[in-house]
């Protein structure tokens, strides 16, 4: 069986959600991409790894989209960027290198309450009020290996973690955005670079096509779909409520929540 329709069709949803929620598309790519690969056989143990892997290659890409438009509206503080990213280096590569040495099903669990947590999030829009100063150089450090270790297990572009963070520290919002649309892309370098590189390093046979725990069919045709709709959602952001559309994408993420959840008890 041909698999690349259902990789374009899923780059498709991904890319018209990003654009219309700026996210990045983890949320969906890592539930949906766990079902296709089991459908197509692979080493049981490794699925959720090359799930992961592929899903932080493919932000690589919408998270340099992003930063471009972010940066364009002057809405990125890189000073910010400058102290955080050496933390999200090192939490990112720590975190996909201890990933690649955990067993699928307990990141499963560990996604599984991730996914809750972001959906509840988005339903409460629950935001912590602004109530401090941005830390020092430590401090930033701490945080960005902090969002960077829980990123890479749960493959974000870290937005989800960096935006409160930013709020909780009075940035404004608009800027919390753009920023965490900047420092997405460390991540999606850093995890990518390590979920590769730890993947290549194991000794059990990957499939045909994979760079570590990267399958290269996937992201090609994923980051291909989501191009193509990407732009598309910017637009309907623009021409419609979209608090419908955004109450659709948090029951969805419920549902994938859910049905990984299920797998887990019912494997």
């Amino acid at each position: 069986m041909e698999w690349w329709p259902a990789y374009l069709l899923l780059g498709v949803v991904v890319g018209f959600f990003a654009g219309l929620l700026g996210i990045g598309g983890g949320l969906i790519l890592v539930p949906v991409l766990t079902f296709i690969f089991s459908a197509q056989d692979f080493p049981p143990d490794r699925i959720l790894h090359l799930a992961l892997g592929t899903t932080m290659a493919a932000i690589i890409f919408s998270s340099a989209a992003s930063l471009r438009a972010h940066h364009a509206h002057g809405a990125v503080n890189w000073q910010v960027v400058k102290y955080i990213t050496p933390g999200i280096v090192v939490g990112t590569l720590g975190g996909a290198t201890l990933a690649s040495r955990l067993p699928s099903r307990f990141l499963s669990i560990i996604f599984v309450v991730f996914i809750y947590y972001a959906a509840t999030q988005m339903l409460l829009r629950i935001t912590p009020k602004p109530s401090r100063k941005l830390p020092g150089k430590i401090g930033m450090f701490e945080a960005g290996s902090a969002i960077g270790l829980i990123s890479s297990f749960v493959a974000i572009g870290g937005g989800l973690l960096t935006v409160p963070f930013l709020s909780f520290c009075n940035v404004r919002l608009q800027h919390a955005i753009g920023t965490a649309a900047a420092v997405g892309f460390p991540i999606a370098v850093a995890g990518a670079i390590g979920y590769i590189a730890n993947g290549m390093a194991q000794s059990q046979p990957l499939p045909k096509y994979s760079l570590g725990y990267v399958y290269l069919p996937a992201l090609a045709w994923v980051v291909l779909g989501s191009m193509l709709t990407a732009p598309l959602g910017a637009r309907t952001t623009h021409i419609m409520p979209t608090a419908t559309l955004k109450k659709i994408f948090v029951v969805l993420l419920y549902l994938l929540g859910t049905k990984m959840l299920i797998g887990l008890f019912s494997g």
